[in-house]
Protein backbone atom coordinates (compact mmCIF):
# COMPACT_ATOMS: atom_id res chain seq x y z
CA UNK A 1 0.00 0.00 0.00
CA UNK A 2 1.20 3.48 -1.37
CA UNK A 3 1.21 6.56 0.79
CA UNK A 4 -1.55 7.72 -1.18
CA UNK A 5 -3.77 5.09 -0.46
CA UNK A 6 -2.78 5.21 3.30
CA UNK A 7 -3.99 8.85 3.19
CA UNK A 8 -6.87 7.67 1.76
CA UNK A 9 -7.86 4.72 4.37
CA UNK A 10 -7.17 7.25 6.99
CA UNK A 11 -9.44 9.87 5.53
CA UNK A 12 -11.87 6.94 5.83
CA UNK A 13 -11.11 6.20 9.25
CA UNK A 14 -11.57 10.01 10.43
CA UNK A 15 -15.56 9.77 9.11
CA UNK A 16 -16.31 6.83 11.36
CA UNK A 17 -15.10 4.36 14.18
CA UNK A 18 -13.83 0.74 13.02
CA UNK A 19 -16.46 -0.64 11.13
CA UNK A 20 -16.83 -4.62 13.07
CA UNK A 21 -17.01 -4.40 17.00
CA UNK A 22 -15.07 -6.55 18.71
CA UNK A 23 -14.86 -8.44 22.28
CA UNK A 24 -12.96 -6.03 24.67
CA UNK A 25 -11.63 -6.08 27.75
CA UNK A 26 -10.30 -3.34 29.58
CA UNK A 27 -7.83 -4.27 32.78
CA UNK A 28 -7.17 -2.54 35.50
CA UNK A 29 -8.74 0.92 35.40
CA UNK A 30 -10.25 3.47 37.73
CA UNK A 31 -13.96 3.27 36.54
CA UNK A 32 -16.15 5.88 37.14
CA UNK A 33 -19.18 4.10 36.57
CA UNK A 34 -21.95 6.93 36.98
CA UNK A 35 -24.27 4.05 38.99
CA UNK A 36 -24.45 2.52 42.63
CA UNK A 37 -21.02 1.19 42.01
CA UNK A 38 -19.76 5.04 42.11
CA UNK A 39 -16.03 4.39 41.96
CA UNK A 40 -13.83 1.18 41.07
CA UNK A 41 -10.53 1.33 41.28
CA UNK A 42 -8.51 -1.49 39.58
CA UNK A 43 -11.66 -2.42 38.06
CA UNK A 44 -12.44 -4.23 34.52
CA UNK A 45 -15.04 -4.48 32.30
CA UNK A 46 -15.57 -6.72 29.53
CA UNK A 47 -17.50 -5.63 26.35
CA UNK A 48 -19.42 -8.04 23.38
CA UNK A 49 -21.50 -7.18 21.17
CA UNK A 50 -21.62 -3.58 21.23
CA UNK A 51 -22.58 -3.84 25.17
CA UNK A 52 -21.03 -4.04 28.66
CA UNK A 53 -21.59 -7.31 29.80
CA UNK A 54 -19.17 -7.33 33.31
CA UNK A 55 -18.01 -4.67 34.98
CA UNK A 56 -16.05 -5.48 38.38
CA UNK A 57 -12.76 -6.33 40.12
CA UNK A 58 -10.32 -9.29 39.38
CA UNK A 59 -12.54 -10.01 36.06
CA UNK A 60 -10.52 -12.72 33.81
CA UNK A 61 -10.56 -11.98 29.95
CA UNK A 62 -11.80 -14.24 27.64
CA UNK A 63 -9.87 -15.97 24.93
CA UNK A 64 -11.13 -14.46 22.18
CA UNK A 65 -11.32 -10.89 24.08
CA UNK A 66 -8.71 -8.20 23.31
CA UNK A 67 -7.34 -6.79 26.01
CA UNK A 68 -6.68 -2.87 26.69
CA UNK A 69 -4.22 -2.51 29.59
CA UNK A 70 -5.57 1.05 31.35
CA UNK A 71 -2.43 0.74 33.74
CA UNK A 72 -5.07 2.72 36.22
CA UNK A 73 -6.32 5.46 34.09
CA UNK A 74 -9.44 6.71 34.69
CA UNK A 75 -12.60 5.13 32.27
CA UNK A 76 -15.63 7.24 32.15
CA UNK A 77 -19.09 6.82 29.78
CA UNK A 78 -18.52 8.82 26.72
CA UNK A 79 -19.18 12.72 27.33
CA UNK A 80 -22.40 14.96 26.18
CA UNK A 81 -21.01 17.14 23.65
CA UNK A 82 -24.40 19.54 24.48
CA UNK A 83 -26.40 21.38 22.22
CA UNK A 84 -24.38 21.73 18.87
CA UNK A 85 -24.65 21.96 15.09
CA UNK A 86 -22.15 19.37 14.48
CA UNK A 87 -23.17 17.75 11.03
CA UNK A 88 -25.22 20.57 10.23
CA UNK A 89 -22.29 23.26 9.60
CA UNK A 90 -18.88 22.91 8.68
CA UNK A 91 -17.60 26.78 8.26
CA UNK A 92 -20.17 28.83 10.03
CA UNK A 93 -19.54 31.84 8.16
CA UNK A 94 -20.23 29.96 4.70
CA UNK A 95 -23.62 30.25 4.50
CA UNK A 96 -24.53 26.83 2.17
CA UNK A 97 -22.73 24.85 4.91
CA UNK A 98 -25.31 26.17 7.53
CA UNK A 99 -28.15 24.24 7.88
CA UNK A 100 -29.51 24.65 11.32
CA UNK A 101 -31.58 27.85 11.04
CA UNK A 102 -34.36 29.41 8.48
CA UNK A 103 -33.02 32.05 7.05
CA UNK A 104 -34.39 35.73 8.11
CA UNK A 105 -34.37 38.79 6.21
CA UNK A 106 -33.47 37.44 2.79
CA UNK A 107 -35.18 36.03 -0.55
CA UNK A 108 -35.02 32.48 1.54
CA UNK A 109 -36.84 34.03 4.74
CA UNK A 110 -39.28 31.63 5.49
CA UNK A 111 -42.55 33.59 6.87
CA UNK A 112 -44.11 32.74 10.53
CA UNK A 113 -43.68 30.15 12.95
CA UNK A 114 -42.17 26.64 11.84
CA UNK A 115 -42.42 23.80 14.78
CA UNK A 116 -42.60 21.77 12.11
CA UNK A 117 -38.98 22.42 10.95
CA UNK A 118 -36.61 19.65 11.62
CA UNK A 119 -32.81 19.76 10.88
CA UNK A 120 -32.30 15.65 11.79
CA UNK A 121 -33.40 15.79 8.22
CA UNK A 122 -29.60 17.58 7.23
CA UNK A 123 -27.06 15.97 9.42
CA UNK A 124 -24.45 15.09 7.94
CA UNK A 125 -22.13 12.17 9.64
CA UNK A 126 -19.32 13.15 7.60
CA UNK A 127 -18.81 16.30 8.61
CA UNK A 128 -15.50 17.22 9.48
CA UNK A 129 -16.63 18.17 13.03
CA UNK A 130 -17.86 14.77 14.08
CA UNK A 131 -14.37 13.18 14.37
CA UNK A 132 -12.88 16.15 15.70
CA UNK A 133 -15.44 16.18 18.39
CA UNK A 134 -15.22 12.46 18.90
CA UNK A 135 -11.51 12.14 19.60
CA UNK A 136 -11.32 14.66 22.49
CA UNK A 137 -14.11 12.08 24.41
CA UNK A 138 -17.54 13.12 23.37
CA UNK A 139 -19.79 10.22 21.62
CA UNK A 140 -22.75 12.08 21.59
CA UNK A 141 -24.66 15.53 21.11
CA UNK A 142 -28.15 17.05 20.77
CA UNK A 143 -28.62 18.94 18.03
CA UNK A 144 -30.59 22.12 18.15
CA UNK A 145 -32.30 24.26 15.72
CA UNK A 146 -31.20 28.02 16.30
CA UNK A 147 -33.48 30.99 16.99
CA UNK A 148 -32.93 33.01 13.42
CA UNK A 149 -36.38 33.79 11.59
CA UNK A 150 -38.90 33.69 14.82
CA UNK A 151 -38.85 32.73 18.34
CA UNK A 152 -39.22 29.07 17.57
CA UNK A 153 -36.06 27.88 16.38
CA UNK A 154 -37.73 24.42 15.26
CA UNK A 155 -36.81 20.50 15.77
CA UNK A 156 -33.79 19.00 16.91
CA UNK A 157 -32.58 15.58 18.36
CA UNK A 158 -29.74 13.56 20.48
CA UNK A 159 -27.37 11.82 17.81
CA UNK A 160 -24.38 9.46 18.77
CA UNK A 161 -21.34 10.48 16.93
CA UNK A 162 -20.73 6.93 15.90
CA UNK A 163 -20.61 8.41 12.24
CA UNK A 164 -23.85 6.38 11.28
CA UNK A 165 -26.37 7.89 9.50
CA UNK A 166 -29.26 6.97 11.05
CA UNK A 167 -27.83 7.33 15.11
CA UNK A 168 -30.66 9.04 16.50
CA UNK A 169 -31.63 8.35 20.02
CA UNK A 170 -34.40 9.67 21.93
CA UNK A 171 -36.81 11.43 20.30
CA UNK A 172 -37.52 14.73 18.95
CA UNK A 173 -36.96 18.00 21.03
CA UNK A 174 -38.06 21.80 20.28
CA UNK A 175 -35.92 24.80 20.80
CA UNK A 176 -37.55 27.66 21.82
CA UNK A 177 -36.16 31.50 22.25
CA UNK A 178 -37.40 33.61 25.42
CA UNK A 179 -35.72 36.69 26.59
CA UNK A 180 -33.96 39.28 25.28
CA UNK A 181 -32.66 37.80 22.02
CA UNK A 182 -35.58 37.30 20.75
CA UNK A 183 -37.50 40.21 21.08
CA UNK A 184 -36.93 41.28 17.67
CA UNK A 185 -39.28 38.49 16.91
CA UNK A 186 -42.04 39.31 19.30
CA UNK A 187 -42.95 43.13 18.37
CA UNK A 188 -39.80 44.49 21.03
CA UNK A 189 -40.89 42.89 23.94
CA UNK A 190 -40.22 39.73 25.78
CA UNK A 191 -44.32 40.27 26.89
CA UNK A 192 -44.91 39.83 23.50
CA UNK A 193 -43.18 36.26 22.97
CA UNK A 194 -45.69 34.82 26.24
CA UNK A 195 -48.98 36.06 23.56
CA UNK A 196 -47.58 34.37 20.78
CA UNK A 197 -47.03 31.49 23.08
CA UNK A 198 -50.35 31.35 23.85
CA UNK A 199 -51.69 31.75 20.80
CA UNK A 200 -49.67 28.93 18.98
CA UNK A 201 -50.68 26.71 21.68
CA UNK A 202 -54.22 27.59 21.58
CA UNK A 203 -54.12 26.54 17.59
CA UNK A 204 -52.13 23.76 18.10
CA UNK A 205 -54.44 20.62 17.11
CA UNK A 206 -57.21 23.15 16.13
CA UNK A 207 -59.01 23.25 13.11
CA UNK A 208 -60.93 26.47 13.90
CA UNK A 209 -59.65 29.83 11.48
CA UNK A 210 -57.47 32.48 13.31
CA UNK A 211 -57.73 35.75 12.76
CA UNK A 212 -56.62 37.84 11.36
CA UNK A 213 -53.31 35.57 10.76
CA UNK A 214 -53.00 32.69 12.02
CA UNK A 215 -48.97 31.72 13.45
CA UNK A 216 -48.63 28.00 12.56
CA UNK A 217 -49.26 26.49 9.69
CA UNK A 218 -51.11 23.09 9.27
CA UNK A 219 -48.24 21.56 9.06
CA UNK A 220 -47.27 23.48 12.24
CA UNK A 221 -50.25 22.37 14.21
CA UNK A 222 -49.50 19.06 14.00
CA UNK A 223 -46.47 19.58 15.28
CA UNK A 224 -47.09 21.91 17.88
CA UNK A 225 -49.54 19.19 19.19
CA UNK A 226 -46.98 16.28 19.87
CA UNK A 227 -45.31 18.52 22.43
CA UNK A 228 -48.02 19.41 24.38
CA UNK A 229 -48.21 15.63 25.89
CA UNK A 230 -45.14 15.56 27.21
CA UNK A 231 -42.41 16.14 24.31
CA UNK A 232 -38.94 17.82 25.61
CA UNK A 233 -39.35 21.62 24.92
CA UNK A 234 -35.93 23.25 25.32
CA UNK A 235 -36.12 27.34 26.52
CA UNK A 236 -33.66 29.29 25.90
CA UNK A 237 -33.83 31.52 28.94
CA UNK A 238 -31.53 33.42 31.19
CA UNK A 239 -33.62 36.09 33.22
CA UNK A 240 -34.93 34.70 36.76
CA UNK A 241 -38.49 35.91 35.97
CA UNK A 242 -37.97 34.41 32.27
CA UNK A 243 -37.45 30.73 33.89
CA UNK A 244 -40.21 31.30 36.06
CA UNK A 245 -42.38 32.16 33.37
CA UNK A 246 -41.37 29.13 31.47
CA UNK A 247 -42.17 27.20 34.61
CA UNK A 248 -45.80 28.62 35.25
CA UNK A 249 -46.36 27.99 30.97
CA UNK A 250 -45.11 24.89 30.53
CA UNK A 251 -47.31 23.74 34.01
CA UNK A 252 -50.23 25.64 32.26
CA UNK A 253 -49.50 23.19 28.68
CA UNK A 254 -48.23 20.27 30.07
CA UNK A 255 -44.86 20.79 28.59
CA UNK A 256 -41.89 18.85 29.42
CA UNK A 257 -39.16 21.35 29.77
CA UNK A 258 -35.35 22.11 30.00
CA UNK A 259 -33.90 25.67 30.47
CA UNK A 260 -30.96 25.97 27.99
CA UNK A 261 -28.49 29.24 29.68
CA UNK A 262 -30.07 29.38 33.02
CA UNK A 263 -27.31 32.24 34.06
CA UNK A 264 -29.89 33.57 36.65
CA UNK A 265 -30.99 29.68 37.69
CA UNK A 266 -29.70 29.97 40.46
CA UNK A 267 -32.18 32.64 41.64
CA UNK A 268 -34.99 30.48 41.25
CA UNK A 269 -33.19 27.00 41.96
CA UNK A 270 -36.39 26.05 44.58
CA UNK A 271 -38.71 26.77 42.23
CA UNK A 272 -36.75 24.15 39.81
CA UNK A 273 -36.34 21.47 41.99
CA UNK A 274 -39.61 21.52 42.88
CA UNK A 275 -41.16 21.69 39.09
CA UNK A 276 -38.68 19.12 38.37
CA UNK A 277 -37.18 21.31 35.11
CA UNK A 278 -33.50 20.54 34.32
CA UNK A 279 -31.11 23.29 33.48
CA UNK A 280 -28.05 23.36 31.03
CA UNK A 281 -25.85 26.19 31.84
CA UNK A 282 -22.57 27.28 30.74
CA UNK A 283 -20.93 27.40 34.02
CA UNK A 284 -18.00 30.12 33.04
CA UNK A 285 -20.77 33.02 32.68
CA UNK A 286 -19.85 35.29 35.56
CA UNK A 287 -20.00 38.75 34.00
CA UNK A 288 -23.50 39.83 32.43
CA UNK A 289 -23.41 39.76 28.25
CA UNK A 290 -27.03 41.29 28.47
CA UNK A 291 -29.58 43.23 30.93
CA UNK A 292 -30.51 38.66 31.41
CA UNK A 293 -27.28 37.92 32.77
CA UNK A 294 -26.88 40.68 35.78
CA UNK A 295 -26.87 37.98 38.59
CA UNK A 296 -24.37 35.75 36.55
CA UNK A 297 -22.02 34.14 38.86
CA UNK A 298 -18.97 31.24 38.79
CA UNK A 299 -20.87 29.10 41.39
CA UNK A 300 -24.32 28.77 39.66
CA UNK A 301 -23.78 24.94 39.32
CA UNK A 302 -22.95 24.25 42.63
CA UNK A 303 -25.82 26.09 44.06
CA UNK A 304 -28.23 24.08 41.90
CA UNK A 305 -26.70 21.44 42.24
CA UNK A 306 -27.27 21.91 46.39
CA UNK A 307 -30.77 22.19 45.85
CA UNK A 308 -31.11 19.36 43.84
CA UNK A 309 -31.99 20.67 40.55
CA UNK A 310 -30.29 18.16 37.88
CA UNK A 311 -28.49 19.95 35.53
CA UNK A 312 -26.08 19.76 32.64
CA UNK A 313 -23.39 21.91 30.55
CA UNK A 314 -23.81 23.53 27.29
CA UNK A 315 -22.43 26.59 26.10
CA UNK A 316 -18.79 25.77 24.12
CA UNK A 317 -20.69 26.14 21.35
CA UNK A 318 -19.95 23.42 17.31
CA UNK A 319 -16.87 24.22 16.59
CA UNK A 320 -15.23 24.18 20.68
CA UNK A 321 -17.46 21.72 22.29
CA UNK A 322 -14.02 19.60 23.56
CA UNK A 323 -14.11 22.56 25.71
CA UNK A 324 -16.96 21.32 27.87
CA UNK A 325 -15.15 19.22 30.44
CA UNK A 326 -13.10 22.08 30.84
CA UNK A 327 -16.24 24.32 31.84
CA UNK A 328 -17.20 21.43 33.62
CA UNK A 329 -13.64 21.38 35.70
CA UNK A 330 -14.08 25.18 36.19
CA UNK A 331 -17.62 24.40 38.09
CA UNK A 332 -15.67 21.81 40.34
CA UNK A 333 -13.14 24.27 41.29
CA UNK A 334 -16.13 26.87 42.50
CA UNK A 335 -17.88 24.39 44.66
CA UNK A 336 -19.29 21.74 42.62
CA UNK A 337 -18.70 18.46 43.90
CA UNK A 338 -16.42 16.20 41.36
CA UNK A 339 -18.85 13.41 41.10
CA UNK A 340 -21.52 15.69 40.29
CA UNK A 341 -19.45 17.34 37.15
CA UNK A 342 -18.91 14.18 35.71
CA UNK A 343 -22.28 13.27 36.48
CA UNK A 344 -23.32 16.40 34.48
CA UNK A 345 -20.92 15.39 31.25
CA UNK A 346 -22.35 11.63 31.46
CA UNK A 347 -25.71 10.16 33.12
CA UNK A 348 -27.47 13.97 33.80
CA UNK A 349 -27.74 14.64 29.90
CA UNK A 350 -28.61 11.00 29.44
CA UNK A 351 -31.66 11.63 32.33
CA UNK A 352 -32.75 15.18 30.74
CA UNK A 353 -33.01 14.14 27.17
CA UNK A 354 -34.99 10.76 28.30
CA UNK A 355 -32.32 8.33 26.34
CA UNK A 356 -33.16 5.59 28.32
CA UNK A 357 -31.66 3.40 31.26
CA UNK A 358 -28.38 1.87 28.88
CA UNK A 359 -27.06 4.91 28.35
CA UNK A 360 -24.49 7.26 30.29
CA UNK A 361 -23.02 4.69 33.27
CA UNK A 362 -21.13 2.00 32.85
CA UNK A 363 -23.01 -1.26 34.00
CA UNK A 364 -24.03 -4.69 32.86
CA UNK A 365 -26.23 -4.57 29.58
CA UNK A 366 -25.45 -0.57 29.42
CA UNK A 367 -24.17 0.42 25.60
CA UNK A 368 -20.89 0.51 25.43
CA UNK A 369 -19.57 4.46 25.16
CA UNK A 370 -16.18 4.33 26.49
CA UNK A 371 -13.55 6.48 27.20
CA UNK A 372 -9.87 5.98 28.37
CA UNK A 373 -8.15 9.00 29.81
CA UNK A 374 -4.75 10.06 30.26
CA UNK A 375 -5.58 11.03 33.13
CA UNK A 376 -8.16 13.27 35.07
CA UNK A 377 -10.78 14.04 32.33
CA UNK A 378 -11.86 17.26 34.27
CA UNK A 379 -7.83 18.55 34.22
CA UNK A 380 -6.93 20.48 30.59
CA UNK A 381 -4.19 18.67 30.36
CA UNK A 382 -5.56 14.98 30.19
CA UNK A 383 -6.37 14.01 26.84
CA UNK A 384 -8.81 10.97 25.45
CA UNK A 385 -6.55 8.29 24.91
CA UNK A 386 -8.90 6.25 23.64
CA UNK A 387 -12.49 6.75 22.81
CA UNK A 388 -15.20 3.08 22.69
CA UNK A 389 -18.33 4.05 20.75
CA UNK A 390 -21.38 1.16 20.98
CA UNK A 391 -18.06 -1.00 21.51
CA UNK A 392 -15.96 0.11 18.59
CA UNK A 393 -12.40 0.96 18.99
CA UNK A 394 -12.37 4.87 17.37
CA UNK A 395 -9.18 5.56 15.09
CA UNK A 396 -8.74 8.53 16.99
CA UNK A 397 -8.27 10.32 13.89
CA UNK A 398 -9.33 13.51 12.54
CA UNK A 399 -8.71 16.00 9.50
CA UNK A 400 -6.85 17.96 12.68
CA UNK A 401 -4.51 14.78 13.22
CA UNK A 402 -3.94 14.30 9.68
CA UNK A 403 -2.83 18.03 8.84
CA UNK A 404 -0.98 17.94 12.26
CA UNK A 405 1.04 14.43 11.24
CA UNK A 406 1.01 16.14 7.42
CA UNK A 407 2.75 19.30 8.74
CA UNK A 408 4.74 18.20 11.81
CA UNK A 409 8.67 19.42 11.57
CA UNK A 410 11.04 17.09 11.13
CA UNK A 411 13.61 19.68 10.65
CA UNK A 412 13.66 21.63 13.54
CA UNK A 413 16.14 24.37 11.76
CA UNK A 414 13.92 24.97 8.90
CA UNK A 415 10.76 27.92 8.59
CA UNK A 416 7.62 25.44 8.99
CA UNK A 417 6.42 26.30 5.66
CA UNK A 418 9.24 24.46 4.59
CA UNK A 419 8.85 21.63 6.19
CA UNK A 420 7.02 18.64 4.24
CA UNK A 421 7.16 15.14 6.11
CA UNK A 422 7.36 12.05 3.49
Amino acid sequence: MNKYQITALLACLATSPCVTAETLFINDATVHTMSSQSVLQNGDILVRDGRIRSVGVDLSPPSDARVIEAEGRPVTPGFFAGITQTGLVEISAVESSVDSALAVNSALAVDGLRPEFDITTAFNPNSSLVPVTRIEGYTWTMLGATRSANIIGGQGQAVSLDGGYRSFLGSKALFIDVGADASEQSGGSRAGQWMMLEQVMAEAGSDMQWTPEPLLTVAGRKAMESYKTGGIVVFNADRASDILQVITFSEKHGLNTVINGGTEAWLVADQLAEAGVPVLINPLVNLPETFDQLSARLDNAALLNEAGVTFSFAGAGTHQARKLRQMAGNAVSNGLPYQAGLAALTISPVVIFALGEDRGSIEENSVADLVIWSGDPLEVTSVADQVIIGGKMDPMVSRQTLLRDRYLPEETELPRAYIKPQ
